[in-house]
């Protein structure tokens, strides 16, 4: 009996600390800060036609479904490239880890990247960069994809909620030049959580 409690209780120190439940709260808090974001003229991505008639972007409804605890796993001697963008700006990567999850009993993997120029700054230095697209794109969301903000987990497992997957800024405006979606991050399943394609 000894030897089972010891077990169950590394069990929880293992994995059960790194776990994180789906909130829908966190969701909530998401689209409001990101649709009071594009309302403000000093910080909106919109073109000054769409800000004038501009009232809340168009997003998926909340799923649990789509929120997902994906294991963890760091790259090992990668090298810093250049990810193309819809401009000619070539900012500085690196691939960080790799990302695996199921959706619906399916398994999928994503890779995670990290900016060189923001990890210098304190605000970004544990920021990672999760790009991805999907069976969704061209049709009821942005043909280029969609991006996910994700800090750097402690341990193994790393919570990504695609109920808060945002467009890039070249989806609102020309003026803009965004990364694009590596060809391996394509996901052959429809992500139909986050936001969706504007007009």
């Amino acid at each position: 009996m000894k030897t089972a409690a010891v077990l169950v209780l590394l069990l929880t120190i293992n994995f059960g600390f790194a776990q994180k439940n789906f909130k829908k709260s966190d969701v909530e808090k998401f689209q409001k800060k990101i649709n009071a974001e594009f309302a403000d003229a000093k910080t909106s991505p919109l073109m000054t036609e769409d800000l004038k008639t501009f009232k809340a972007l168009d997003f998926y409804p909340i799923n649990k479904t789509f929120f997902v605890n994906a294991v963890f796993e760091k790259a090992k001697n990668e090298k810093v490239f250049e990810m193309k963008t819809t401009g000619t700006r070539t900012p500085q990567y690196i691939k960080y880890g790799t990302v695996t999850f199921k959706i619906n009993g399916a398994s999928y993997h994503l890779n995670v990247y990290r900016n060189i120029e923001l990890s210098k700054t304190p605000e970004y230095k544990n920021h990672l960069f999760l790009p991805f697209s999907d069976l969704t794109c061209g049709k009821e969301s942005y043909i280029g994809g969609r991006y996910i903000d994700l800090e750097i987990p402690k341990g193994n497992t790393i919570a990504i909620d695609f109920n808060q997957a945002y467009n890039p800024y070249c989806a609102y405006s020309y003026k803009y030049s965004c990364p694009i979606v590596p060809l391996e991050n394509d996901l052959k399943v429809a992500i139909k959580a986050g936001v969706k394609t504007f007009h």
